[in-house]
């Protein structure tokens, strides 16, 4: 049964990879369209929002600053500026993926030419020097998760897959929460000042990482606690094989089809990769969502590992009197075979 488990969990990795990244598609691009008058930026934001397959997710702005702005808080991830004399400009972000703004180029692109205009692009808040197509946060994160279940598995392959007590869960949480603070530290400082890979907040990206290890890490002793040493596959399946394809590292949600789409936000690898963009490139705009979803599978981890450890407990007390009193049973006087035996 663990080779077939295994089995199924490789195929699921093929599967959900594959059918994340083989045929990246545009939908729903949040753009900002501003014009010179109200009635042009409206008459712009109709015409792109019936292109064909829906690529675009179009909204009028009052006036550049307005959309500089929607793209900063992370509202929309670019923002067309039309210009009556020509040429029309395009803003991009390439810190939130060189994949995401290559797509809403070449759509933008198509679109003016079918109008016959020209788009000039300005990438304003463009990824670090050391940070090629600004995979770096989704590979931190990644690492992160990683040591997470790493540390989870590790402690239960020492001590058993569930804690005797609540006191053992106790003890395992807290390892757990050092090593996460640990780690969270280390990865914030080999990605910044050591390679030179990632900009912002160190303590910032060290509160992340922590909090994405320690939460990784409850979710896979939650998982253990409920099905054994089979919550370490069930791990590996929400954070590696659903949860790696769907974080928007690579491609980000935009350019994923449907399910990935939906479920990557909700996932440790997603939230993280978001708010690791967000604190790097943006100041923090747009962290406050992923770091909530990061923190629920944090407590809630944590929380199934300790009612898993009590009722555990609760089970062990149940059986030790049956035990007891079959022991004092057959130590008692005369209980066994006679003399003449």
């Amino acid at each position: 049964m663990l080779i077939i488990g295994v089995l199924a969990l490789q195929l699921g990795f093929i599967t959900s990879y594959i059918g994340a990244f083989h045929q990246p598609k545009p939908t729903d691009i949040p753009l900002a369209v501003t014009a010179p008058t109200t009635a042009a930026a409206e008459r712009a934001v109709r015409e792109l929002a019936a292109l064909p397959g829906d690529p675009l997710d179009p909204s009028a702005a009052p006036d550049e600053a307005t959309a500089r702005a929607r793209i900063a808080r992370r509202d929309v991830d670019g923002a067309l500026i039309l210009s009556p004399a020509g040429p029309d400009r395009l803003l991009v972000a390439s810190a939130s993926g060189a994949s995401l703004a290559d797509a809403l180029t070449a759509v933008v692109a198509r679109a003016e030419k079918a109008r016959g205009r020209t788009v000039d692009v300005v990438d304003v808040v463009p990824d670090a020097p050391g940070d090629a197509r600004g995979l770096t946060s989704f590979y931190l994160v990644v690492g992160w998760c990683v040591g997470g279940y790493l540390c989870a598995a590790v402690l239960a392959i020492s001590a058993g897959a569930r804690p005797a007590n609540p006191a053992r869960g106790l003890i395992r949480l807290a390892v757990l929460l050092l090593y996460a603070i640990v780690t969270g530290l280390l990865g914030a400082v080999i990605a910044g000042p050591v390679l030179d890979a990632l900009p912002g907040s160190v303590p910032a990206l060290w509160g992340l990482g922590t909090l994405l290890v320690f939460a990784v890490g409850a979710l896979t002793l939650a998982l253990q606690g409920l099905a054994g040493i089979i919550g370490i596959g069930l791990a590996i399946l929400l954070v590696v094989v659903l949860g790696n394809p769907s974080a928007g590292g690579a491609y980000p949600y935009p350019l994923l089809p449907p399910f990935w789409r939906a479920i990557g936000p909700a996932l440790p690898p997603g939230a993280g990769t978001y708010a690791a963009r967000s604190i790097a490139y943006f100041r923090g705009n747009g962290a406050l969502g992923p770091m909530l979803v990061i923190s629920a599978w944090a407590v809630g981890g944590a929380a199934v590992t300790m009612v898993c450890a009590v009722l555990r407990r609760r089970a062990t007390e149940r059986e030790s009197p049956h035990g007891a009193a079959a022991t004092a049973a057959t130590a008692a006087p005369g209980s066994g075979p006679g003399p003449g035996a």
